[in-house]
């Protein structure tokens, strides 16, 4: 199908979603130029967690979950690392195999017959639950997005649900660790 140029185009690329780990300086105000960077670019933040890591060396570790081509996403890489707060960038997605999660805590509200439904469903998926009253029960999964989105569609049609969930968090697999050497990632010794 000819789309009335007579130069051809280069095959547009599929966003991708990856994840990237952050080491920066723990001050105030670096969690905002993060943010900033992405915000001013346009770029969306489809997750974010951060906390120290490092008490010693003042560092904290955000995670951040964004989708794009991978020029764009070489683009974020490189201009997060100009922040002079920053100390190493890491594209975990690109950097071989790592495991991600996020914990959910799931308020289910429903009729007694309905509570005894959604904690099957809950033990189904490996949750557990952590408060109960005689309305309500809350559940704790710390699993994958879409492990977590299964339960809460399994759970709407049975009641009221309520979702606090965090944002991805991620490492690498193997003796690869991020450093704030030079490298972006090194080998432990």
């Amino acid at each position: 199908m000819m789309d009335g140029s007579v130069y051809e185009s280069a095959p547009v690329e599929a966003p991708k979603r990856n994840c990237l780990a952050v080491l920066v300086d723990n001050e105030p105000g670096v969690l905002a130029r993060v943010i900033g960077l992405f915000s001013g670019r346009g770029y969306n933040i489809e997750s974010l967690t951060v906390d120290e890591v490092d008490s010693e060396s003042h560092l904290s570790r955000i995670t951040i979950v964004t989708s794009g081509p991978p020029m764009m996403i070489e683009q974020i890489k490189a201009q997060l690392s100009r922040l002079v707060p920053v100390r190493q960038v890491v594209n975990l997605t690109t950097q071989g195999k790592s495991v991600e999660g996020c914990l959910a805590y799931v308020k289910f509200i429903g009729d007694a017959n309905k509570r005894e439904d959604a904690k099957l469903i809950a033990r189904k998926l490996g949750a557990r639950t952590v408060d109960m009253t005689a309305n309500a029960v809350i559940f704790e999964l710390t699993a994958m997005f879409g492990h977590i989105d299964q339960m809460i569609a399994e759970l709407k049609p049975l009641g009221q649900v309520e979702v606090a969930r965090t944002g991805s968090v991620a490492m690498l697999c193997g003796d690869t660790v991020l450093s704030i050497t030079p490298q972006a990632v090194r080998k432990s010794a």
